[in-house]
């Protein structure tokens, strides 16, 4: 079992490299990433314009925004690209046993 806190999101197997999905966790939705052989978890509404970062495209560390450009790392949540000047909550992951956790406790993503 993953540590407390940490909320079972899907299989490891569901994953495409580069291809974001989005899930609910904790009522909070979250886009996994699966990317340079690690997966990242990050909020999965720009700060910019409310939209689903999970319908963007994913280049190395990185996740662009579908309607206006901006950027986001995966690592840290920042923007890397305007219009964006907020960051985005990114959520640390565990995978234990082909399945992926991650830790949304208290974070409302704002």
């Amino acid at each position: 079992m993953p540590s407390d806190g940490y909320t079972y999101v899907c299989r490891f197997a569901v994953l495409e490299e580069n291809v974001p999905r989005r899930f609910e966790v904790e009522g909070v939705p979250v886009s996994l990433v699966l990317t340079e052989k690690q997966v990242f978890a990050i909020h999965d509404v720009c700060s910019h314009s409310a939209v689903s970062l999970s319908e963007g495209e994913v280049e190395g560390c990185t996740v662009e925004c579908w309607l206006h450009g901006s950027r986001f790392d995966l690592r840290t949540g920042n923007p890397l690209d305007p219009p964006a000047t907020r960051p985005v909550p990114v959520y640390p992951v565990q995978i234990e046993d082909g399945c992926v956790y991650a830790l949304v406790e208290g974070r409302s993503g704002r």
